[in-house]
């Protein structure tokens, strides 16, 4: 029931209405008063800094996270591997605190009356809140991706990165492609957001509103780690999470980054309309009444179902002409492999000062398996199996290396060199300037689920 109000007394009768600028000011002000809001602001603009410009000086790198093994060679990998970090944790926990508990909050300080003495409207107090909510929100990823990028630059310096297919980004594109992969992942926290807002508006003084964003985003995760259908999968806002990584291909993999962005802004859509809906059907002149109740939570879990539904069909129809099942299949691992490896095999002939070769003329192929030609060369898993095979001018017999692949549900690939020792069976490579880290050892790759076999 929507609330009403009575007429006001004459003291305040002539009272102007807070508009929605006001408000927003006002709610700004007190979001950022918090004490938790004012640590959370301090540590996303300097954490990050401190942390890639430590992880850089260690001698031991976190090489089981995408671009961790280049952090020693570049500033522009510390930010990437602090943004997946943030995509699993950071990113769902600031979500909570600030979207997750800004309407929870007056319910357990009792404060309602007041904000609709003061703003005569419930629209206006609604948007006032999501205002100030997102542009705290905004505050703290921009915080994020800039000091993790200050840090790495300046711990290491702004050096050409390595993409996923091993062709070598110039300092400035490499530059430009990890803050647009920054970019990126503000869809999926505005979905988070509206999850937020929603548990805040339907579930009040309970404490499962602040932590529904968190609990959403791990469930999320969980299926990301599962061998779902690319539908189920392109389906989940979590998946903006990770198809930044296709930016770091050449051509870039913009087709599931697309869909990811779309779905997570629908997402954001849909549970902020349904918050909206909620709050403003509220009954404040109880003041024992906090939004909670059993058909609150029906109407703020039976849409965003549905349109999980819709989403999975809608996509299930699209997809199928380039992917079935997983998306991981033998022909893409294998064209996959094969081009990272000429470009990082051509890294590897400049370190030695060995004469160019181009890829054009190494002609690299690969051949995957799972172990076993009695198994089916599809899905994730860490039993691929690939030789790869090349030429190089003037010699007739082509030169050969096995590498021991582990492919996650979601394409993303590291492959593990397995001899020849002089090309992939260490980590160092002898130089004539000392030993450096070699390309070939170990490298990461990305399958594009969506692509065609061909």
């Amino acid at each position: 029931m929507t609330a009403t109000l009575a007429p006001a007394p004459a003291a305040v009768a002539g009272a102007r209405r807070a508009s929605v600028v006001r408000g927003y000011r006002f709610e700004l002000v007190k979001l950022v008063s918090q004490w938790r809001i004012r640590l959370l602001l301090l540590a996303c603009w300097l954490a990050p800094a401190l942390f890639v410009a430590a992880v850089s000086q260690q001698s031991s790198l976190p090489v089981d996270t995408l671009f961790g093994r280049w952090m020693h060679a570049t500033g522009w990998a510390g930010p990437l591997v602090m943004l997946g970090f943030a995509g699993t944790w950071a990113l769902p926990l600031i979500t909570s605190v600030v979207a997750g508990d800004v309407f929870a909050s007056e319910d357990r300080l009792g404060t309602w009356r007041h904000l609709l003495v003061a703003f005569r409207s419930p629209r206006r107090i609604f948007a006032a809140k999501v205002l100030a909510s997102l542009t705290v929100l905004l505050l703290l990823v921009v915080g994020l991706a800039c000091s993790a990028a200050v840090g790495g630059v300046v711990a290491v310096g702004n050096q050409p990165l390595a993409g996923l297919d091993g062709h070598l980004l110039t300092p400035g594109d490499a530059a430009a492609r990890t803050l647009l992969a920054w970019a990126c992942v503000l869809a999926p926290t505005l979905a988070l957001a509206g999850i937020g807002l929603l548990g805040s508006v339907a579930l009040g003084r309970s404490p499962m509103g602040l932590l529904l964003p968190v609990l959403v985003a791990l469930a999320m995760q969980l299926a990301q780690m599962m061998p779902l259908p690319v539908a189920v999968r392109l389906a989940l806002p979590s998946y903006a999470f990770l198809s930044w990584n296709g930016l770091f291909t050449s051509p870039a993999q913009l087709a599931p980054l697309v869909i990811g962005i779309v779905v997570s802004l629908v997402w954001a859509v849909l549970a902020t309309a349904l918050a909206y809906l909620l709050f403003v059907r509220r009954d404040f002149t109880n003041p024992g009444f906090d939004g909670s109740g059993r058909r609150a939570v029906t109407i703020g879990f039976l849409p965003p179902a549905g349109l999980a539904a819709l989403t999975v069909a809608v996509l299930s129809a699209s997809a199928t002409a380039t992917a079935t099942g997983s998306g991981i299949e033998q022909e893409k691992v294998q064209r996959s492999v094969a081009t990272a490896f000429a470009h990082l095999y051509r890294m590897q002939t400049a370190q030695l000062h060995r004469p160019d070769v181009t890829e054009a003329r190494l002609k690299a192929t690969a051949a995957c398996n799972k172990g076993s030609d009695r198994v089916a060369a599809e899905g994730p898993g860490n039993d691929w199996r690939c030789v790869v095979s090349w030429h190089l001018p003037g010699v007739d017999a082509a030169g050969q290396a096995v590498y021991q692949l582990d492919v996650t549900p979601d394409g993303r690939f590291m492959a593990d060199g397995d001899g020849p020792k002089e090309v992939n069976g260490y980590f160092l490579v002898r130089t004539p300037q000392g030993d450096a880290p070699n390309p070939l050892w170990q490298f990461d790759g990305n399958v594009e689920l969506l692509s065609s076999k061909g």
